[in-house]
């Protein structure tokens, strides 16, 4: 997974690249069960819908925020149940990296460190609105990273797709 950093090819190159983790906030959240309290009244099995991305904003030389946005709506009989929104932002100080090595860190490495932290804001929204425990299922974050870059390279007609 993106555990792992960029590993460089030699040591005076590793010398100069650094990714520093700043702080870790929750820009928003939110919650919404409009049926309540009615729905607690019937056992429902709802269809669950989750939508995911990531933000980054350049802050100065080589800091950075990237909010991880995690959408989340239930519905049964075409009504929601439920809708959590959390957004999970992050700052980090990236040096040493070219662009292509910066942007797949931002687009990889931050969301993957991010994501335990926003499951656990969505679990405990969605707990404490009175639902059953929502767990969302870890994501590979690098693999999502490289389907948007071929998407983008798809979408621009390029033939190559960088490694």
């Amino acid at each position: 997974m993106a555990d792992t950093p960029v590993i460089p090819n030699n040591t005076e190159e590793a010398a100069g690249k650094q990714v520093a983790l700043q702080r870790i906030y929750i820009k928003d959240c939110s919650f919404e069960s409009p049926r309540a309290p009615a729905v607690f009244a019937t056992p429902v099995n709802p269809d669950v819908k989750v939508n995911m991305r990531s933000d980054t904003n350049k802050l100065g030389d080589d800091n950075f925020e990237v909010v991880l946005t995690i959408t989340i709506e239930a519905q049964a009989e075409s009504r929601s149940i439920f809708l959590v929104e959390v957004h999970q932002a992050g700052l980090f100080n990236i040096r040493g990296f070219n662009d292509q090595e910066t942007a797949a860190v931002l687009g990889s490495y931050c969301p993957n460190i991010l994501f335990p932290y926003a499951r656990e804001a969505v679990s405990d929204l969605v707990q404490k609105g009175g639902m059953p425990t929502l767990l969302l299922q870890p994501v590979n974050f690098d693999a999502v990273y490289m389907q948007s870059i071929e998407q983008a390279a798809a979408q621009r007609g390029d033939a190559a797709i960088p490694a």
